[in-house]
């Protein structure tokens, strides 16, 4: 995956591994998360921004820009990565952190959304469809 698709190929998972990766590669120091996200209102949400954020450090890679990831404001994250509001304040926001905001963490919670995303791929589009097929084809073992 590494810079093996630009441009707006990439997936979406993708996109939120490779942010992984970056982070990864930043070793043990500290990141600055956003402050007061959810204080904000939308307009000032959406331009929100940090020296050595998440997103900065985001920003810095050429193949997230290559990509299409615009700037390292909070709104340029929703977009890029495809992330809702909450998923983006539990990722970025300072509340999300007790002590400090290392890259190891952002990493393991962007995997986590990225690995959530495969799982409901394989999830049936009608649930109950499904179910129903199943238990049609469910044969109870005679009594012994």
């Amino acid at each position: 995956m590494h810079g093996s698709r630009h441009g707006g190929q990439m997936s979406r998972r993708e996109r939120l591994e490779r942010w992984a990766s970056v982070l990864e590669r930043c070793g043990k120091s500290q990141l600055a998360p956003l402050l007061g996200v959810e204080f904000l209102c939308e307009a000032d949400r959406r331009a929100l921004r940090a020296a050595n954020s998440p997103l900065a450090v985001a920003y810095a890679d050429p193949v997230l820009r290559g990509a299409g990831l615009g700037g390292d404001r909070f709104g340029d994250g929703l977009e890029f990565f495809g992330l809702s509001h909450r998923q983006a304040h539990r990722l970025l926001c300072n509340c999300g952190y007790l002590g400090s905001m290392t890259p190891t963490e952002v990493a393991r919670r962007l995997r986590a959304m990225a690995t959530r995303g495969r799982l409901r791929d394989w999830r049936p589009q009608r649930p109950a469809a499904a179910l129903a097929r199943w238990l049609s084809a469910w044969q109870p073992q005679a009594a012994r």
